[in-house]
């Protein structure tokens, strides 16, 4: 009974220093806040009380947000301009727009109704000077963020530090919340005050960007109304003046601002306008458009978008005769996202392989076939790699596996997802033990090895795991390695995971004290299969039977 009432008194201690806490926070925004009012506008425009502000913003109320908006806009709101173009203020007026998503459907609270009359008058003046927001740097961000937030979504908070590598071709997370219905209005408007500059979204980069941002805004809340507005930007752009019997699409896919543009519409467009795009524009254009150094990247979102559609192989037709010219131009991008949508679309498969061996120099003679794949993977022709170009006899073949790089290793990836893949096996099974292992090692041949492996049959996977005989241990004891070993184990047979295990548990001290490896022996369970053999077998048979009956049930 003293246990139990000593535990509600810490619970109720709890919650009180939750509320202290809150009440602590509520009291230091709201003393900040005092110290902003009638500066609001000096403290956004500074770089420090810019910083400070964005970080408050989500902290503070609707209504206190709705306060700081009113002052940054002043009496008529038309210093909203002056803020929103200014590189500090801009973001200010981004958090401040963002809040309403953090708005809750409570009738009693009307604090919400004055953060969005705010916002409305911030969008009516966007659209009284439409065109000198989209064009000017900062501006245009505020213009993207009230799209997203009239739309009712919402993505992570824009900061100033560059995205890595990997993030940088992300389309960001969005979250989508309730909005009032004087947004679904006031959306169309804003729309029809961006069609009206138009012009700018072929001419200028900036522009460009909100552009894309209100037709994909537009695409995920309001369908409709995104296909209304891709008509009347295609539109616009097919009566653009352009040399006779040239289509002005060809000159706006080679333009770094429209190109981005045209890229977004083929991605959110209809099947209907896609095949239009392409009857009436493009075809006969493609390889020229896939060699160019812009129009490339929408070359490739058009072999995406088409691929469940009757129109890809008369694409695919296209593009094949000019795949040697667009590997020596190094528009690598356009290749595998054609091996993409081959395996995706399940057609002209024996087609692209073929033409890929006589592009890399290994389709005759036949013997060549099976240097195939580190060919493939460092986007080298045969000649190139091993460094010869003499008569076959005098060709060293024995060279160690080299420079597989990122396009080499998604082509490879999309090629071990085709129907007919018994070359790639069997140029595979032709590499060392130690090429296997600087295979599995590599950031970008890890995930060639591990599409191989996982795709093949139980048969097929025996061979190549015959070849990794004597390398699981130093796998285990890598990064990449043992993240290969633990999808190898995923789709291995009983027996093929008992081989594995025999040849891991003699390094038990090593394994366990690895920082890489001790993740394995905790997933393989190794510690059972050396004292409880029996018990081992019998989960690991539960398990692929379990896997086998969910895989046939859904092929």
């Amino acid at each position: 009974m003293k246990a139990g009432s000593r535990r509600r008194g810490h619970g109720h201690d709890h919650v009180q220093a939750h509320d202290e806490n809150d009440g602590d926070r509520e009291m230091f925004v709201e003393n900040v806040l005092s110290e902003v009012k009638d500066k609001a506008k000096m403290v956004a425009m500074d770089r420090t009380g810019s910083i400070t502000l964005q970080r408050l913003l989500p902290l503070s109320s609707p209504k206190q947000v709705a306060k700081i908006m009113a002052e940054l806009g002043g009496e008529s709101g038309s210093d909203f301009k002056t803020v929103s173009c200014d590189r500090c203020g801009g973001h200010v007026i981004e958090s401040a727009v963002r809040q309403v998503s953090r708005l809750t459907d409570n009738e009693e609270d009307l604090s919400g109704e004055v953060l969005e009359v705010q916002i409305l008058s911030l969008s009516q003046v966007v659209r009284d000077s439409c065109a000198e927001f989209i064009k000017h740097i900062h501006g245009s961000h505020v213009v993207r963020t009230l799209l997203h937030v009239l739309a009712g979504c919402v993505g992570p908070p824009r900061t100033e530090s560059r995205p890595g590598a990997k993030d940088r071709n992300a389309s960001p997370q969005l979250t989508d919340f309730e909005i009032p219905t004087t947004f679904w209005y006031e959306l169309k408007s804003l729309t029809e005050s961006l069609m009206d500059s138009v012009k700018l979204s072929i001419t200028d980069s900036v522009a460009s960007a909100v552009f894309q941002t209100m037709l994909t805004v537009c695409h995920r809340k309001r369908p409709k109304l995104c296909k209304q507005l891709i008509k009347r930007i295609m539109e616009y752009l097919t009566s653009c003046p352009a040399a006779p019997g040239i289509s002005p699409l060809l000159v706006f896919l080679k333009d770094q601002a429209s190109s981005h543009l045209i890229e977004t519409i083929i991605q959110l467009s209809t099947k209907c306008l896609l095949r239009d795009l392409y009857k009436i524009h493009l075809k006969g254009h493609l390889v020229d458009l896939a060699l160019h150094p812009i129009a490339n990247f929408p070359v490739q979102r058009l072999t995406a978008a088409l691929v469940k559609t009757k129109l890809f192989p008369k694409l695919f037709d296209e593009l094949v005769e000019g795949v040697e010219a667009i590997l020596a131009a190094g528009h690598m991008g356009v290749i595998v996202q054609l091996a993409e949508s081959c395996a995706e679309s399940e057609e002209r498969q024996g087609e692209l392989m073929q033409c890929l061996l006589n592009a890399f120099h290994c389709a005759e003679p036949g013997s060549r076939h099976v240097h195939c794949l580190p060919l493939f993977m460092s986007l080298l022709t045969y000649d190139v790699y091993y460094g010869s170009d003499k008569a076959e006899g005098s060709v060293q073949t024995e060279v160690p596996l080299t420079s597989i790089c990122y396009h080499g290793s998604r082509l490879v990836q999309a090629l071990a997802r085709f129907e007919e893949r018994s070359i790639l096996l069997s140029s595979l099974r032709t590499l060392t033990p130690e090429d296997l292992l600087i295979l599995a090692s590599d950031p970008s041949g890890s995930h060639v090895l591990q599409a191989l492996i996982t795709t093949s049959s139980d048969k097929g996977r025996g061979k190549i795991l015959k070849r990794l005989e004597g390398q699981y241990v130093r796998m285990a004891c890598s990064r990449l390695g043992s993240r290969v070993l633990e999808a190898i184990w995923s789709s291995a047979s009983v027996s093929q995971r008992q081989s594995i295990a025999q040849e891991l548990v003699p390094s038990e001290n090593q394994l366990r004290s690895d920082q890489f490896a001790r993740h394995v022996w905790a997933k393989f369970a190794l510690s059972h299969f050396i004292n409880r053999r029996a018990q081992w077998q019998e989960i690991q048979t539960g398990e692929f039977k379990k896997r086998k009956l969910f895989s046939d049930i859904l092929d």
